[in-house]
């Protein structure tokens, strides 16, 4: 599936205090802990756990998110299917970004081993 202008524009609209409650409602309820989470978050995007803390306070937009986020070197090797799109083909980088994320999170609920989620 191709993402649209209009897409592009929603997901970067969107704020990620609005969204992290379900990172940590999927992941708590298949058995793994919001530390896990913040991990996964914070090698993605170099925030530190307080940072983030702090960009939930701010609410903060998906665009400013990766923004200011230092996006791993290896994030480019989040590859697959997520909502329908192929990461890899996404064009928009804050679209593919916020996908790497949601990505990341559907492994650490699947109960992948922390080092396969993190590219080690």
């Amino acid at each position: 599936m191709k993402a649209t202008p209009e897409h592009n524009e929603r997901i970067a609209k969107l704020t990620f205090s609005a969204v992290y409650p379900h990172y940590r409602t999927k992941v708590v309820k298949k058995g793994r802990t919001e530390e896990e989470l913040q991990q996964v978050i914070t090698w993605l995007t170099g925030y530190s756990s307080e940072e983030i803390r702090q960009l939930l306070r701010d609410k903060i937009t998906f665009k400013t998110f990766f923004e200011k986020a230092t996006l791993h070197p290896n994030a480019h090797l989040i590859k697959g299917v997520i909502c329908g799109y192929r990461i890899e083909e996404l064009e928009n980088p804050i679209t593919r970004q916020t996908r790497y994320l949601d990505k990341l999170v559907d492994e650490l609920a699947k109960g992948r081993k922390m080092e396969k989620i993190l590219r080690q």
